[in-house]
């Protein structure tokens, strides 16, 4: 088969590959591995792209992780409250304080995904990745 595999750009965030190769992962496990979700590269296991822009630059990705969770929390509020017709405060907190447990892999990771790719500067690099040709 001679067809010529590209790897998108929503594909490679989805997936957390590196944005220069797009072949590389960011994170060394799974999201639902507790425990292990944040082990990241330093640099990609392919291209051997640092990861880390410079010292702190992935403190940027607290204000993508908040982002993410002001609409969690706005969307529970909204489903709760036209939903369920205006439920007890405990059953909102509750919900809120379940979801960020069961989110936070998924935030942390994407957090950090989106703010490489939004603002760390790397072009792809299509001879970088092992699926051209």
């Amino acid at each position: 088969m001679d067809a010529q595999i590209k790897s998108s750009v929503g594909s490679a965030i989805l997936h957390a590959k590196c944005p220069q190769c797009r072949n590389g992962n960011m994170f060394k496990h799974n999201w639902w591995q507790v425990g292990k979700f944040i082990k990241f590269y330093q640099h990609c296991p392919n291209c051997n792209l640092r990861f880390d822009r410079e010292p702190g630059f992935f403190h940027g990705a607290m204000y993508i992780s908040y982002a993410m969770i002001v609409a969690m929390v706005t969307n529970v509020w909204f489903v709760l409250y036209f939903v369920f017709d205006n439920p007890v405060m405990e059953v909102y907190i509750g919900v809120i304080v379940f979801l960020n447990i069961v989110l936070l892999p998924i935030f942390f990771r994407y957090s950090r995904v989106l703010y490489l790719y939004a603002f760390g500067g790397v072009e792809f690099n299509d001879k970088l990745n092992k699926h051209s040709k």
